[in-house]
């Protein structure tokens, strides 16, 4: 019997509420850390965990779900993933002790392939024509929902139980599940194979070992022999992956494809505006909230900040997530018309504009409000045209594991972007003080700045050859009038 299929519209409504619970969830807790490290009495290592913890399984689970839903049906691994996201924010809200909560956290991190499956449904189910603007609206809930997030938490914060931060998460979570699996159907693309148990494995030990390294490199020491070690290990298990799986049958990606020019400049780009994005949204809290006018000895005070609590902090970053809703739709329009890497670009300028901006004019708070619409609409353009580039790029039989890559590379940009940030306001304090000084977060600023710029040279060369766009005109012509 052929499954009922709804109408794309309802698909792409029921699709945007996943994202917009998911992405929520990821930003939630920053505000919170220190309100957890004193509720939890624990130190500030094990509750920057509970971030790192899901950012560490999120990457390895991200293409491994992704393509499993190529094989067995995204629609079925996207109610799998919202599940054990739903079970894991459950679970932290009733965490009793610092590790029970980073446990739970790593089990919502196992459920992160949202938005890569999102994406190969969209593919698989809407009219050719529509898939730029849906792609590009779902892309920009990604950010809405992390702005929100942060505006989110710190009412919450400021006025409840840090607990309601995973309670509100669970009741998004649990309405988007039960609409996925009543009401989106399965996908009829699928490409039954099977599971490469070993390039899983390399690529899960590789990631976590260059992603623990990045976390804790700061805390441990960039030289010490825990940091070098885990940084060669990584090398060595990533290395031994490609091989792995340039030698296998069915690999569980292909390096073949990433290796293709499309792929391979759009990931690079996702990586840098991961560190701009990831380092900007992170800072810009951290500024806001700096007590301007207090004095740190008799002879130093702090010349900078707006003295912000969790809620107003968060309040800064609300123009970035209002802009976002429109400029990812908007990217699908223009992509359409001119081609995804020109939104890419242009999104990648915007954001290089915007944090030059903040490092160069950040006195009033008026400043920092005029850069964050602008932060925006280029977040929202850059994650709109990536996704779709992707997408496009590939077959639709690789929608979900390449998607799901590129996700992993923005990820690793995040942070890395974090851990520059963290390193520049350390080295750059306030004489006979361990707080940041202006220069280290303008310095943090500009570096964003001119990583963007570079990603938006890059994105101009994404566009295949001319001949290998020529194949896959004629090759979409037969394949229309067979």
């Amino acid at each position: 019997m052929e499954v009922e299929r709804q109408h794309h519209n309802v698909t792409l409504a029921i699709l945007t509420l996943a994202g917009i619970a998911f992405a929520l969830q990821q930003t939630m807790v920053i505000p919170a850390l220190p309100t957890l490290q004193r509720d939890l009495h624990t130190t500030t290592t094990w509750v920057t965990w509970v971030l790192t913890v899901f950012l560490l399984v999120a990457s390895v689970s991200t293409p491994i779900l992704g393509k499993l839903g190529d094989q067995y049906g995204k629609e079925r691994l996207l109610v799998i993933s919202l599940a054990l996201f739903l079970v894991g924010s459950i679970g932290a809200a009733a965490a009793w002790n610092i590790w029970a909560l980073i446990g739970w956290r790593a089990v919502q991190g196992a459920g992160a392939a949202v938005f890569p499956l999102s994406y190969g449904i969209i593919r698989d189910e809407f009219p050719r024509e529509k898939v730029g603007v849906a792609i590009g609206l779902v892309s920009a809930v990604f950010g809405i929902g992390g702005g929100f997030g942060i505006v989110l938490s710190g009412v919450i914060v400021d006025n409840v139980s840090w607990r309601w931060l995973f309670i509100v998460g669970a009741v998004g979570i649990g309405a988007a599940l039960v609409l996925v699996h009543r009401f989106i159907p399965e996908s009829p693309i699928k490409t039954p194979s099977r599971v490469d148990y070993i390039g899983a494995t390399l690529m899960s030990g590789g990631l976590i070992a260059m992603l623990v390294a990045l976390t804790e490199g700061e805390t441990w020491g960039w030289t010490s022999g825990r940091t070098l070690g885990l940084a060669a290990a990584a090398v060595v298990l990533l290395v031994a992956w490609g091989m792995a799986e340039l030698r296998v049958d069915e690999p569980m990606v292909d390096m073949r494809m990433l290796a293709r020019r499309e792929i391979l400049f759009t990931n690079i780009t996702a990586m840098i505006s991961g560190f701009a994005m990831f380092g900007t949204f992170v800072l810009v809290p951290n500024f806001v909230e700096m007590p301007h006018g207090l004095s740190t000895s008799l002879q130093h005070a702090v010349h900078y900040g707006f003295g912000a609590s969790a809620t107003k902090a968060g309040l800064y970053l609300l123009p970035s997530s209002v802009t976002l809703l429109f400029a990812g739709p908007l990217a699908g329009l223009i992509g359409k018309r001119v081609g995804f890497k020109w939104p890419l670009a242009s999104g990648m300028l915007l954001v290089a504009a915007s944090a030059g901006s903040l490092a160069a004019w950040h006195a009033k708070p008026w400043q920092i409000l005029a850069a964050m619409p602008v932060l925006g609409i280029g977040v929202g353009f850059a994650f709109a045209a990536m996704a779709t580039l992707i997408t496009e790029a590939v077959r639709p039989t690789e929608t979900g594991v390449a998607t799901g890559m590129n996700t992993v590379m923005r990820t690793v940009g995040g942070v890395i972007g974090g851990q520059v940030g963290a390193a520049l306001l350390t080295a750059h304090t306030i004489p006979g003080t361990n707080l940041p000084s202006v220069d280290g977060f303008k310095i943090a600023f500009t570096i964003a700045g001119g990583v963007a710029l570079i990603g938006a040279g890059i994105a101009v060369f994404i566009t295949p050859p001319r001949l290998r766009r020529r194949e896959r005109l004629v090759v979409s012509t037969t394949e229309a009038t067979d």
